[in-house]
């Protein structure tokens, strides 16, 4: 197996480096959790497991994310827009430090939501006309209450946009039941909980004939939300169909041609996600776990220290002991970092990602400033965004 640190560099990736990720993950059968962040400490504890665990990491931000980010209060429609990129560049600034392959990632974008896509790809063209890469690795389009013509239609228009900055695209086709982000499909007709594989080659048909850089989400039986483990009916063996039939349709030397992603994962048995992976899964999104992990980690915390949370002043040791020590936000907040750590770093056990990538050791730096950049880079691609 080649050594993925010999291939990927450390630090946010995009386009070939992307590309030869997503492609190790496939011809060595792990994927890497993608994990919906609503802060710089939520993105700070899965770059943390990322580095404990020797494993590349996705951190992803949906529309509400975004929202949270930018902050509750504001109300401008662009308000979502402007907090995903807020997160792009602290990761953009950290990520080095910690040594391993990151992939920024936009999560579910709905019809009614493409605004928001629209606003993060401006982000992208004015860092990549500075930079020469854009400034996330990938965006989903999730089209799937639409019909497949229109859903198929649109991300065809928007991935020729992406494609000339070297942005992967994600979408989905058949739906993920549940209910996330404002989106509910809690009383979707069963049937359209399974993608076909007619389904599946329709978009590859479709997308590749632009470029190689997208994935497909096809729905087999996955839900949104916190089940028990066998409360939820999948049936990941319709993804080595999905395989199969494309391809055969192709002629394909690969066994697993098609890029896949796996949502709802949570309440998953192991087996069912490990067939996943082994089908051709090679992202999983994660957030109803990590976002109790977080919680909890918290919980834990105010339950070991409640004698010394009830006052700035006072407690067990005595009526003049400062507390200081155990609200500050840094102690807290850390504990709820801990917890999503571990929890992220379950995952990636899960998923065959821990130890695939030798942390590095060359110092970090930001990959939000101009270092030694070759000026023909920048003046490429802002020649290539004209077109």
């Amino acid at each position: 197996m080649t050594a993925l640190c010999d291939i990927v560099p450390p630090g946010v990736v995009t386009g070939d480096n992307l590309v030869k990720l997503l492609e190790h993950a496939r011809d060595n059968g792990y994927a890497i959790p993608a994990v919906n962040c609503t802060s710089s400490s939520s993105a700070n504890a899965c770059l943390e497991a990322a580095a404990k665990n020797n494993s590349p990491v996705m951190i992803q931000v949906s529309n509400g994310g975004g929202a949270f980010i930018c902050g509750k209060s504001v109300k401008d429609p662009n308000a979502a827009a402007a907090g995903s990129v807020a997160l792009a560049y602290h990761v953009r600034a950290v990520a080095k430090y910690y040594g391993v392959p990151v992939v920024l990632h936009s999560d579910h974008c709905a019809k009614k939501l493409l605004p928001w896509f629209d606003g993060m790809l401006e982000a992208d063209k004015e860092y990549y006309n500075k930079f020469g890469e854009p400034l996330f690795s990938s965006h989903m389009l999730d089209l799937s209450e639409e019909s497949d013509e229109e859903n198929i239609a649109i991300c065809v228009k928007y991935f020729k946009q992406m494609e000339k900055m070297n942005i992967w695209l994600e979408m989905e086709i058949g739906i993920t039941g549940g209910e996330e982000d404002g989106v509910n499909n809690e009383d979707i007709d069963p049937e359209k909980l399974y993608t076909t594989p007619e389904q599946v080659y329709s978009v590859y048909e479709a997308l590749s004939k632009i470029g190689p850089m997208f994935s497909i989400a096809a729905a087999f039986g996955n839900v949104h939300g916190v089940y028990k483990p066998g409360n939820v009916k999948l049936s990941p063996e319709k993804l080595l169909s999905h395989q199969e039939y494309t391809k055969e349709k192709i002629s394909s030397p690969l066994a697993r041609p098609i890029f896949l992603v796996m949502h709802g994962g949570s309440g998953s048995t192991d087996d069912e996600i490990k067939a996943a992976v082994e089908n051709g899964v090679i992202k999983m999104n994660i957030d109803t776990d990590t976002q109790w992990a977080y919680w909890d980690g918290l919980r834990q915390f105010e339950a070991a220290k409640h004698d010394y949370l009830q006052g700035q002043i006072g407690n067990p040791e005595g009526d003049d002991k400062p507390n200081k020590k155990c609200y500050d936000p840094r102690v807290w907040i850390r504990a709820a970092e801990e917890a999503m750590c571990a929890r992220v770093s379950t995952s990636m056990s899960k998923l065959g990602s821990v130890g695939t990538y030798t942390k590095s050791t060359v110092p970090g730096h930001q990959q939000c400033i101009l270092e030694n950049r070759n000026p023909l880079d920048s003046a490429i691609g802002a020649i290539k965004n004209l077109f």
